[in-house]
């Protein structure tokens, strides 16, 4: 199990291939050089040539180590890159100098897309001071008001996440304000619907104990205060599962800005993992977040080949 993302980036194999969209980004090319020299790595760079040498100049970044396609439409330069993981020419896919939703069209293009027919969602992975391994939250980013179904999809697509990352049956919390079914709060319904269907075996390779507030899910001490000793989880979340966007945003937020962390996040449900962050990511986070998608594409590898 991988205590931390030096850990986890120490355990890439052999390097994996990421294809860039609209490459012509400062932030994301300095990230992807990082990568290829940390031996995580390498990359398709797809986009306008000319400003993808131009901010190589400016970076220090050889690009006779890169293969470039020079493609000068945004929309176009996305449809080529994904084309590429699609057809197995590259691994994993990542965001560049493209908005949010033109790069999640590509991603869902009936040709040459990722998709799977299942929900996407996204998963923030945190090495947090205090805690002695990985915490993986979902999903703070993508579905704003999960149902049932979905949740089932997000603990599906996280606990493949974890179980790449090295936990071999991770712990999921599903969170609520409160640890008790309450009619009135369908949080809680849920989290309780969840835990059966774990229990019966429905939902696999995890364990699932809700509903469950976050003190009790990552606070040994919480649950002994709170006479909780008996849950299945006693302070000891791998997964926090949340309600909807609004409490996992905010915890992801607030983990981000007020707290000694570092953290990587990926987009799932899709074929091959999606590297989707932010122009306001670190350099750091961007790194990561290329990382733990090689972790799961090396994981992806090994199950087709079995």
């Amino acid at each position: 199990m991988s205590k931390g993302f030096d850990e986890l980036i120490s355990k890439v194999g052999a390097k994996k291939k990421v294809s860039v969209a609209v490459a012509q980004d400062a932030p994301v090319l300095e990230a992807v050089k990082a990568a290829r020299e940390k031996g995580i790595a390498d990359a398709i760079l797809v986009g306008d040539a000319d400003k993808i040498r131009e901010i190589a100049a400016e970076i220090h970044m050889d690009l006779s180590d890169y293969e470039v396609i020079d493609v000068k439409d945004v929309q176009e330069a996305a449809h080529t890159a994904v084309g590429l993981v699609h057809s197995g020419k590259a691994d994993m896919y990542m965001k560049g100098l493209i908005d949010t939703k033109s790069f999640l069209k590509s991603v869902l293009d009936k040709e040459v897309g990722l998709r799977t027919g299942k929900p996407l969602s996204h998963v923030a992975v945190f090495e947090l001071k205090g805690i002695d391994h990985l915490l993986f939250l979902s999903d703070v980013a993508f579905i704003p008001y999960p149902t049932l179904e979905d949740k089932i999809a997000i603990i599906e697509h996280t606990v493949q996440v974890a179980r790449a990352c090295g936990i071999a049956c991770p712990k999921v919390a599903p969170l609520a304000a409160v640890e008790v079914v309450n009619p009135k709060m369908q949080a809680t319904v849920d989290a309780a619907e969840l835990t059966r269907l774990n229990q019966e075996g429905e939902i696999k390779n995890c364990i699932v104990d809700g509903p469950l507030s976050l003190d009790l899910a990552i606070d040994a001490e919480a649950a002994k205060h709170k006479a909780a000793e008996d849950r299945k989880i006693v302070g000891d979340a791998d997964v926090l599962l949340f309600p909807d966007i609004h409490a996992g945003n905010l915890v992801y937020k607030a983990l981000v800005h007020l707290t000694e962390c570092k953290n990587g996040c990926l987009l799932t449900g899709t074929k091959a993992p999606v590297i989707l962050t932010s122009r306001s990511d670190t350099f750091e986070t961007k790194v990561n977040s290329i990382a733990l998608a090689a972790i799961v594409a090396e994981e992806l590898q090994k199950k087709s080949e079995d």
